[in-house]
């Protein structure tokens, strides 16, 4: 099993910055892709972005050049670093993780997501 604990979130400005975390614990674990999605009222959920292991990051048009994804693997934590919030950013971001566990010797997959953040863009 994995927990996750998110933190970060909050009301800020239009303009204004906020930053996420997400730190992962349990034992028998490898964290393989990390990543951030969100879900605004009355709409699904969608991914901000994702960081694999390796650090090769993807993200969502609407947050190019405003968001920054980040991980530390010896934390098993993923970061993500919200500039030039919008009105539009507003949402519950939710972290997610892909993590890789051995039993018997053989490998498995599987999710895990976080409780979610509130995140409010007002003035």
């Amino acid at each position: 099993q994995v927990q996750l604990v998110e933190s970060g979130g909050g009301l800020v400005q239009p303009g204004g910055s906020l930053r996420l975390s997400c730190a992962a614990s349990g034992s028998n674990f490898r964290l393989n892709a990390m990543g951030w999605y969100r879900q605004a009222p009355g709409k699904q959920r969608e991914l901000v972005a994702t960081v694999t292991r390796g650090g090769s990051t993807n993200y969502a048009d609407s947050v190019k050049g405003r968001f920054t994804i980040s991980r530390d693997n010896a934390k098993n934590t993923v970061f993500l670093q919200m500039n030039s919030l919008e009105p539009e950013d507003t949402a519950v971001y939710y972290c997610k993780v892909d993590r890789i566990y051995y039993s018997a010797g053989y490998p498995y997959t599987d999710v895990y997501w976080g409780q979610g953040t509130q995140v409010t863009v007002s003035s």
